[in-house]
């Protein structure tokens, strides 16, 4: 649309929205805290949702007490779990950090139980005769037979993380992507919500490209 409306603003004026944004007003800050959050929530949720996919997926007698709870997570509303965790920890940085990683784990852990329980076994039985240590079983054995698993786990993570986070922001915070949009939804401001919007979308991109498909074709090249 070469001319723009209120409602409906045109590429050139988002672009130029955008622009502004960056040089003179808070989208650089926001972006900031929003991939901040982002990236602290990934990181711990991709440990803890590992270490319990490993180990729902080595015990059954565990991922029998364990999987109907996992079941549980996966299903569980966002929007729920943000909403317990303001009110019990109130409108803090910890608060939204911990409902994005309760919300993201289960679906790492399951995606890893998948995983080991996909292991052939005569690859424990070849680690067995050779008498390798539990730490080259791990790096030579498991972990080439269980990276796809993991990176499946975090591509899928990070699409789900980017929406939760925003979300939450937009219910409570001091700033980000999320709190801006909502701001700017209260002034019905649409240029500035569709360019914090290509912002956003543009750092995902980036991510997407520049990071995860160079990281999943080294990994996998072996393959």
């Amino acid at each position: 649309m070469a001319v723009g409306h209120r409602l409906f603003p045109s590429p050139i004026a988002v672009a130029a929205e955008l622009a502004e944004l960056a040089a003179n007003g808070p989208l650089l800050i926001d972006l900031g805290k929003t991939l901040l959050r982002a990236s602290i929530a990934f990181v711990t949720a991709m440990i803890l949702g590992t270490a319990l996919g490993i180990l729902l997926g080595r015990r059954r007698l565990l991922d029998r007490l364990f999987g109907a709870w996992l079941v549980v997570g996966l299903n569980l509303p966002a929007i729920v779990v943000a909403i317990v965790f303001y009110i019990w920890l109130g409108l803090t940085e910890f608060a939204l950090i911990a409902a994005v990683v309760i919300n993201k784990l289960p679906l790492v852990a399951a995606t890893v139980r998948e995983g080991v329980r996909s292991f052939e076994p005569a690859h424990d039985e070849l680690a067995a005769v050779l008498r390798l240590s539990s730490l080259r079983r791990l790096r030579r054995i498991a972990l080439p037979q269980l990276m796809p698993f993991l990176l499946a786990a975090a591509r899928t993570g990070l699409s789900l993380i980017w929406k939760i986070v925003l979300v939450f922001e937009v219910l409570g915070s001091d700033g980000g992507v999320g709190y801006r949009v909502a701001v700017l939804f209260q002034s019905f401001d649409i240029t500035g919500i569709l360019a914090y919007t290509t912002a956003f979308i543009l750092v995902v991109l980036g991510f997407e490209y520049g990071v995860m498909r160079p990281l999943e074709h080294r990994v996998l090249k072996w393959r």
